[in-house]
């Protein structure tokens, strides 16, 4: 019982490494993304503007999708860090490519325009699904 146990611990150093560096990484994330948009995402938030609300989620579970790919293919904690990146950049892409479409993007999602945070919500997320595949290879 012992012997398994101790089996099975030995791979909790290697869970609490790629754990933390994700959520590290996804903090890092938010607070670089809240910063690119010229509108307060969590003042909208805590005054229930759902436009805000759907397009920082998207944007975040953008990113984590492919993070969490990145993890299940990865083949040491560098090599994580380094797609981490990757996905990070794309991200950042695909929320200037946003405002390019849609000039006045972030006056429309601080005004509340939900429609408006739905695109930016789902064009993240969609991005996001499609960084996390090609990351497959």
């Amino acid at each position: 019982m012992i012997a398994s146990l101790t089996a099975y611990l030995q791979g909790l150093p290697a869970f609490l490494a790629y754990f933390g560096t994700s959520v590290g990484m996804t903090v890092l994330f938010v607070v670089v993304y809240v910063r690119l948009t010229p509108h307060r995402e969590f003042a909208l938030i805590k005054a229930n503007n759902v436009a805000a609300s759907l397009a920082l989620g998207g944007a975040v579970l953008g990113f984590i999708l492919p993070l969490a790919s990145a993890m299940a293919n990865s083949v040491s904690l560098v090599d994580f860090m380094l797609w981490g990146l990757v996905a990070f950049v794309v991200q950042a892409v695909a929320h200037l490519a946003k405002r390019l479409v849609i000039a006045d993007l972030p006056e429309r999602i601080a005004a509340g325009e939900t429609a408006a945070g739905v695109f930016a919500g789902v064009v993240s997320l969609g991005v996001g699904v499609l960084n996390a595949a090609s990351m497959t290879w």
